[in-house]
């Protein structure tokens, strides 16, 4: 829209007259003074009229095509009327000046230097064929990429910036994306914070991501002897959650499988650990369904088993289902998100935990068990305070507690990780859905966990607690302390 007095009674009054009800608006000037965000109800018809008005006054975005940038200078006779020629030539060919500088004082008193933002190629050299033929010119820059374009044009740039993380896309998706970033932005903007954090935190997400992958993939790892015949291993990967396999003779479990766009990393990380065959893994238990703990599971060609609240949060896109944060624009946003970036593959298999069978592990029913290599697990269902529907896996008798995203060993997080888990944090105020009842299973598991190291106590064994990230840890003292050896895994290598 245009950035003059008016221009949102004008688009207020179509959205009106045909009895749309405005549910959001948004526009900020000092985010981008060209574009404002509504959300309308209406009916089919009234949306097509609407819509129809606002494009015929050139008020309606429906594409995102890249603009050119060009920076020149050029030498202007010292005459009056010299600026107002030239920048009849600028108006003529439809450029927005993004930047413009002159001072005959200055060290250059001959020279204009001008930025601008043109709309088509043709116009481009349209342009500078007619500024050549009148002045003498020095091209500085000129980029059809749009990764030069100023702030006058910022969702341009910031669609563009996503169009390079996901790959070529409908304009109608970038669009959609882009009112959705808006939208949390929004919502952030709200509880005080900064708007422009919130854009570079999206964009940091994707690009940690893709950083991380291919040759600069890289995991630490960790491996323990449980029994005679089964090894478990734990891959600590560059972003989100671990991955741990469990090896038993013929037998393969995994738990969690990290981002799908890890999955070729993982493969080949797998290989070096003499774990490639995959015709021997017979099933993925996937603990909750946010896209670090399994979004690679549409990749394997084996029975994903979870609990029904975390099926449901896959198919409805929405990490918040099943709390009392349901609704929340940023849990929903943040899913659809990371969902994209990570290359979430859905499970083609998926097979649900049964209803608490009576039985209590602590505080928690169990839902199940696992079997694999001697070793019983018992699948607990969680409180519901980092995601709905998340579960545990626990063996009193073998020492062995996959906490999932309950318990983590933060002291054990590189900084690389620490930075990105705050990306998270941030756009969502916090990873847990209910924070009340996360601080609930996180204490009632640390008690369970100090329980069976009591209980182990005569066989000179400990609980290991496997969480959601970080290492591998038991308890000294109530803290948590990573066990074994840890080495580096580094995929150039």
């Amino acid at each position: 829209m245009p950035d003059t007095p008016g221009s949102l009674h004008r688009a207020a009054e179509i959205i009106q007259k045909y009895d749309g009800n405005i549910n959001r608006i948004q526009f900020d000037r000092r985010i981008d003074p060209g574009t404002v965000f509504y959300e309308v109800t209406a009916s089919d018809e009234s949306y097509r009229k609407m819509t129809g008005d606002l494009e015929t006054i050139g008020f309606l975005q429906t594409s995102l095509k890249p603009l050119n940038f060009l920076k020149f200078a050029v030498f202007l006779p010292h005459r009056p009327g010299a600026l107002f020629e030239f920048l009849g030539y600028t108006t003529s060919a439809g450029a927005n000046i993004a930047y413009i500088d002159f001072d005959d004082k200055g060290r250059h008193p001959d020279r204009l230097t001008v930025s601008l933002n043109l709309e088509q190629n043709r116009e481009v050299e349209l342009l500078l064929d007619q500024l050549k033929s009148r002045y003498r010119l020095e091209i500085l820059e000129y980029d059809t990429t749009g990764k030069h374009l100023d702030d006058t044009v910022f969702y341009v740039r910031y669609g563009q910036a996503v169009r390079e993380l996901i790959g070529e896309s409908e304009d109608s998706f970038i669009l959609s994306f882009l009112a959705d970033s808006n939208h949390i932005a929004q919502e952030l903007m709200d509880r005080g914070c900064d708007p422009r954090k919130v854009f570079e935190s999206v964009l940091a997400t994707g690009r940690t991501m893709n950083a991380t992958s291919g040759d600069a993939f890289y995991a630490d790892v960790q491996q323990f002897t449980l029994n005679e015949m089964t090894t478990l291993f734990c891959f600590q990967l560059p972003c989100g959650g671990s991955v741990f396999l469990i090896r038993a003779c013929d037998d393969m479990i995994m738990v969690d499988t990290g981002y799908g766009i890890y999955h070729r990393d993982i493969m080949k990380m797998l290989s070096h650990y003499g774990l490639a065959d995959i015709s021997r893994l017979s099933r993925i238990i996937i603990t909750h369904a946010d896209a670090d703990h399994c979004g690679a599971a549409g990749f394997f060609a084996v029975p994903s088993f979870m609990h029904a609240g975390t099926r449901e949060i896959i198919r409805t896109n929405n990490r918040a289902y099943g709390s009392r944060n349901e609704d929340s624009v940023l849990e929903a946003f943040y899913t659809k998100m990371i969902n994209l970036f990570s290359q979430f593959n859905t499970p083609s298999d998926i097979r649900c935990f049964g209803e608490p069978t009576g039985a209590k592990q602590g505080i928690f029913p169990v839902i199940g068990t696992v079997e694999i290599g001697g070793i019983t697990f018992d699948v607990l269902e969680s409180l519901g305070g980092h995601t709905f529907g998340m579960i545990v896996l626990y063996s009193r008798e073998d020492g062995l507690l996959f906490a999932a995203d309950s318990v983590i060993n933060f002291a054990s997080l590189s900084k690389e990780r620490a930075d990105y888990s705050s990306l998270a944090a941030f756009l969502v105020t916090s990873v847990n859905v209910d924070s009340e009842r996360a601080t609930r299973e996180r204490r009632a598991l640390l008690e369970l966990a100090k329980e069976t190291d009591e209980y182990l106590e005569k066989s000179n064994k400990r609980c290991l607690i496997c969480g959601g990230h970080g290492a591998v840890s038991v308890l000294e003292n109530g803290k948590l302390v990573p066990v074994g050896t840890i080495e580096r895994y580094e995929a150039r290598n």
